[in-house]
């Protein structure tokens, strides 16, 4: 074999570990597999005999674009969540195992957090990155990178909290909600609607009135969305919809008298980042 053979044997080692870092980071098979070839792309223009550490090259380079991406998904305008279609070579039943792997409830806690949180978190707990190598990947200090990860750390180990009584009864009626809308059941949601609903979208207007119309964008919604959740956002019962791990929308529901009387939709990418969000236990 001559020397690049050599060298894409070696990579072709690290692949799997490189391949983990970026799915755990990005919640997204078809961009891991970006994040990978990236890497391998500047491997190749790089000259191995100075790397001496090639598995902790690759991990930092991984890292570094994993990055950018997370940084360059909050500066999408509103509506560049939605799902993503299978990339050509992207195994559907490869890319489920994956997500299978890490749990949607994760997923979607992960993408709450800002992306140097969620850098931090993923390369220290879940691959043992220590924390000088992963402050040289975000341009902080090993103290900052150690504070970033734990801040991650709280929100995902709070991610289901124990609920008071009334809040209790109101996620009874979220999960009916939730339920309905995944059978497809518009009876169903009628029942969980009061008849004077409203639909008012990321803290603004009022886009839509009343059940029978509510319902309808329910079922809707429920055909973009992969993973649905209960959850409590910004302390109000709820459910986050989500795709490829990425949050695509909440619902924060006001209940009165044992039905929604409003849902406060927030889908602006910049303002889900924002959100108090929990997922809730079953």
């Amino acid at each position: 074999m001559d020397e690049h053979d050599v060298l894409a044997e070696r990579f072709e080692a690290y692949r799997p570990r490189l391949r983990a870092v970026a799915y755990q980071t990005l919640g997204s098979a078809s961009e891991a597999d970006d994040a990978v070839q990236e890497a391998w792309l500047r491997l190749s223009r790089s000259d191995p005999g100075i790397i001496e550490n090639l598995g902790g090259w690759l991990t930092t380079v991984v890292a570094r674009v994993c990055l950018n991406m997370l940084q360059s998904r909050r500066e999408q305008p509103a509506g560049m969540h939605l799902p993503e279609a299978v990339a050509d070579g992207i195994d559907p039943e490869r890319e489920a195992l994956l997500a299978d792997s890490i749990g949607p409830a994760l997923l979607v806690i992960l993408h709450t957090l800002a992306p140097a949180e969620r850098l931090a978190f993923v390369l220290h707990d879940m691959f043992a990155v220590p924390f000088d190598d992963i402050a040289a990947v975000l341009g902080r200090s090993p103290a900052a990178a150690r504070q970033l990860a734990s801040r991650g750390r709280r929100r995902v180990q709070g991610a289901a909290p124990v609920l008071d009584a009334d809040l209790t009864r109101q996620r009874a009626i979220a999960d009916a909600f939730l339920a309905a809308a995944r059978n497809g059941d518009f009876d169903a949601l009628l029942e969980a609607l009061d008849p004077d609903v409203v639909v008012r979208s990321n803290g603004a207007e009022v886009v839509l009135r009343g059940a029978a119309a509510v319902a309808g964008r329910a079922l809707t919604g429920a055909r973009f969305a992969e993973v649905s959740l209960p959850a409590l956002i910004n302390g109000a019962v709820g459910v986050v919809n989500a795709a490829q791990g990425r949050p695509i929308s909440l619902m924060a529901f006001t209940i009165t008298d044992a039905k929604i009387v409003a849902v406060d939709l927030i889908d602006d990418p910049a303002r889900i980042a924002e959100a108090d969000l929990a997922i809730l236990g079953r």
